[in-house]
């Protein structure tokens, strides 16, 4: 690959990254129902209405959660895939090959979102304590809002002890469990990495 093809596929890894953040968020600030009107929620609703609206008319909804922004996750990464492989100087793969690995990139990704909401979470409530200041910033409530489904249950069960929260820990290692499964069962590649989106 010459420096031209190698900045297009940097660019568009970049480029396509946010963008499937800013969706796979979407889908899922939907359903822990996370606060509409927060400014990041907006700010997100924003940057993907126009092809949500697109994905919706044909993709109904299912007890207040909108798939069309999934599918649309899927989409993005599937044709994402499809580019990159063809800047790096590859042929167009199976359907079968693209779908696949589309899912697997889209559920590598929204793992990794918790991963760093999750450190996110942690780093930001240390650095309220020690400021003292108690009201937290609109990126730190929609953090809680999409963290708080997962670590609340494993605190029922492991509650604080001294202070301290444990169930990060124990969310860590899920993670950690997830990421290495679909490392071992789709044998994931530097070359796999270099063109799907989120691993």
């Amino acid at each position: 690959m010459g420096v031209l093809g190698s900045s297009a596929a940097l660019l568009l890894n970049a480029i396509g990254g946010i963008y499937l953040l800013a969706v796979l968020l979407r889908f899922l600030l939907q359903i822990v129902r996370a606060d509409f009107y927060n400014p990041v929620s907006q700010a997100v609703v924003r940057l993907t209405d126009p092809m949500v609206r697109i994905f919706r008319s044909f993709i109904p909804g299912y007890r207040g959660i909108d798939f069309s922004s999934l599918i649309l996750a899927v989409v993005v990464e599937a044709v994402t895939i499809c580019v990159m492989i063809l800047l790096y100087g590859g042929g167009i793969p199976s359907l079968g090959f693209i779908i696949t690995w589309a899912v697997v990139g889209i559920t590598y990704f929204i793992v990794n979102i918790y991963y760093y909401a999750i450190i996110g979470s942690i780093i930001m409530s240390f650095v309220m304590m020690f400021s003292g200041n108690m009201n937290p910033h609109p990126i730190l409530q929609l953090i809680w809002q999409l963290t708080e489904p997962v670590m609340g249950p494993i605190r029922r069960v492991i509650p604080p002890m001294g202070g301290l929260d444990f169930s990060p820990i124990f969310i860590f290692i899920v993670i950690g469990l997830i990421q290495n499964l679909l490392s071992q069962t789709f044998g994931i590649s530097e070359q796999i990495a270099a063109v799907v989106i989120g691993i």
